[in-house]
């Protein structure tokens, strides 16, 4: 054995990834829409991880000021912004990128090749979330240097295929740093994710259910109060899309309604939305125009993908659970108390280097 190598020392948690993302512990804290603010990220990056800013859900002329805050509050430590191309402010979400020089930035599909290579040239991380195989090898040849995959425990939109089950099939496909997501909480998930291959794991539930995640009260109860992992469910009745959720007023609604019905209560959401994030009728329209063009079926999916930020906002930050939507993974039910980030990172660390010194103890008996 090495003996540089010490089983009960926290520093050998430390992967390529964290030198990549300039980290101190593989633990990724993901970009929840509504949640993921400066004050998560600089929280999950002051006690050891690395967060992703929710820049898909922060109002375009805030965005600026949440990079810097978390400059800020963390003594300018690495962290990632989130975005996705079919918002109206892509463009501005790229281009704040490269100026603070973040350090890493996560999408689902959309971006093209160029705007991937112009990210990297800027020194910048391109680490995409997956949930299939084939998406990420569409990911690698379009210029991702990481992933993350997310197997279907996760929160908020997900497949079918489990963590145990599609992480496996990744590594053996790609060769690049991978990230495991969907069912991760603890240290012992950690340890487990390390010994498939992944570099590291990233989480969402986890970090929304702290201390620091901003989230109102009465939301984060329901979420205390989801103790059965069988009934935080898979839905396509919000946007038309799988999203795993906790149950709730809205959607037994949903639930009650008819498809003509969900499509209409879609629309006056997503006319809210469009309103509320100032995208203009020729984008919206474009939207809709592409969709048709694509698959004609998928127009009301993409009226219907109107329906999720706003009903997001209301129990993430109005704190209106019953009127809105709790994305979650399975996870939450067996999280049963609100921890600070630095106590949930120092206690995943301490219980995945515990687990390992008695692996290691178990292994040489």
């Amino acid at each position: 054995m090495n003996d540089r190598y010490r089983a009960n020392d926290p520093l050998e948690l430390h992967t390529p990834l964290c030198e990549l993302l300039g980290c101190r512990y593989p633990i990724v804290q993901t970009a929840m829409g509504w949640v993921a603010g400066s004050g998560l990220v600089a929280a999950t990056c002051n006690a050891g991880g690395f967060g992703f800013l929710a820049g898909a859900t922060i109002a375009p002329e805030r965005i600026e000021a949440e990079i810097l805050r978390v400059k800020e509050l963390t003594g300018d430590k690495p962290f990632g912004l989130n975005f996705h191309m079919f918002q109206p402010n892509a463009q501005q979400l790229l281009d704040l990128a490269v100026r603070h020089r973040v350090r890493a930035v996560s999408y689902g599909r959309g971006p093209d090749r160029k705007t991937i290579a112009r990210l990297r040239n800027g020194g910048i991380v391109c680490m995409p979330t997956v949930g299939a195989v084939k998406h990420a090898l569409k990911a690698i040849e379009m210029g991702a240097n990481a992933v993350t995959v997310q197997g279907g425990e996760g929160g908020g939109h997900t497949g079918s295929v489990p963590t145990t089950v599609l992480l496996p099939q990744v590594l053996d496909a790609v060769q690049v740093p991978v990230v495991a997501a969907g069912g991760f909480y603890d240290g012992r998930g950690l340890l487990a994710a390390l010994a498939f291959g992944a570099q590291g794991i990233a989480m969402g539930t986890r970090f929304l259910m702290t201390r620091d995640s901003g989230v109102p009260a009465a939301t984060l109860q329901r979420y205390l109060e989801a103790r059965d992992a069988e009934r935080i469910q898979v839905s396509t009745l919000v946007d038309g899309m799988p999203q795993r959720m906790i149950p709730n007023e809205v959607l037994a609604r949903l639930e009650q309604a008819s498809p003509l019905r969900r499509v209409l209560i879609a629309l006056g959401t997503a006319l809210q939305w469009k309103a509320q994030t100032g995208m203009s009728s020729r984008h919206a329209a474009g939207v809709l125009w592409r969709a048709l063009r694509e698959d004609p079926g998928s127009v009301a999916q993409t009226v219907m993908a109107g329906n999720a930020p706003l009903l997001l906002q209301r129990a993430m930050v109005e704190g209106r659970p019953e009127q809105g939507v709790m994305s979650a993974g399975q996870v939450a039910a067996l999280i049963g108390r609100l921890d600070s980030c630095q106590a949930v990172i120092e206690g995943i660390v301490a219980q995945a280097v515990e687990r390992r010194a008695a692996l290691l103890q178990a292994t040489m008996a």
